[in-house]
C-alpha cells in the first residue's frame, strides 16, 4: 500500500518549525531598547541613548534577559573604570600636570580601585538577587565620580581632566543602581 503524499504537510511542517522564532525575545522586541526606556523613564538624569549604547557594547545584551543585562551593565561599568585607572596613570606620566594635579589624580586613581573592588561585590551581591546589598555597593562606588570632580574644584582655577570620564563612569553606576532597583521591586 502506497501513501498519497500530501503537499498540504510539505508546507505546513516547515512553518511549524519556524513559528518559536518569531516569538523569541530577541526577534520579537528589543529588549535592550525596552529596559533602557524603562531607566530613563524611572530616572530623568540616566540618558536612553548612552544607555543603549553601553549595553549594546556587549554581543550578549542582543539576547539577555532584564537581569543578564543588568549583570552586563555592572560588568560594563567595571570596565569603564578599570580602563579609566589606566588612562589616570598615564595622565600621572603627563609633565603638563603640576604638583597639586598629580595629588588630585593619585587620589582619583584610589578612588577608582576601591569602587572596582566594590564593584565587583556588588555584582555577586546582584547575581545572587540581593538587590538592596548591590544598590548600596552601586551608590558607594558612583561616589567616586563626586569625589574625584571635587578634588579639582578645591583649588580655584584647577580644571579637572577627567570631568568627561567621571561623568560617564557616574552614569553607568546610574544604570546599575537603576537595574537593581527595578528588579528589587519585582
Amino acid at each position: 500500500m502506497t501513501k498519497k503524499m500530501n503537499y498540504r504537510n510539505l508546507f505546513i511542517y516547515p512553518c511549524l518549525c519556524l513559528l518559536p522564532l518569531f516569538f523569541h525575545p530577541s526577534l520579537s522586541c528589543d529588549s535592550v531598547h525596552q529596559a533602557c526606556r524603562k531607566l530613563a523613564d524611572r530616572d530623568p538624569d540616566l540618558k536612553y541613548h548612552f544607555c543603549v549604547a553601553s549595553l549594546e557594547s556587549d554581543p550578549r545584551s542582543r539576547t539577555a534577559t532584564l537581569e543578564e543585562l543588568g549583570a552586563i551593565s555592572v560588568m560594563v561599568t567595571i570596565s569603564n573604570a578599570t580602563n579609566l585607572k589606566s588612562y589616570i596613570f598615564e595622565l600621572l606620566e603627563d609633565k603638563r600636570f603640576d604638583p597639586y594635579s598629580k595629588g588630585c589624580l593619585r587620589d582619583c586613581l584610589e578612588l577608582y580601585s576601591d569602587a572596582i573592588d566594590t564593584l565587583r561585590n556588588a555584582l555577586d551581591d546582584f547575581k545572587n538577587k540581593h538587590y538592596i546589598d548591590a544598590k548600596q555597593g552601586f551608590t558607594s562606588a558612583m561616589d567616586a565620580s563626586g569625589t574625584c570632580e571635587e578634588g579639582f574644584m578645591e583649588k580655584e582655577g584647577e580644571a579637572s581632566p577627567l570631568t568627561k570620564e567621571d561623568e560617564r563612569f557616574f552614569q553607568l553606576c546610574a544604570m546599575d543602581l537603576a537595574f537593581a532597583t527595578i528588579l528589587d521591586k519585582k
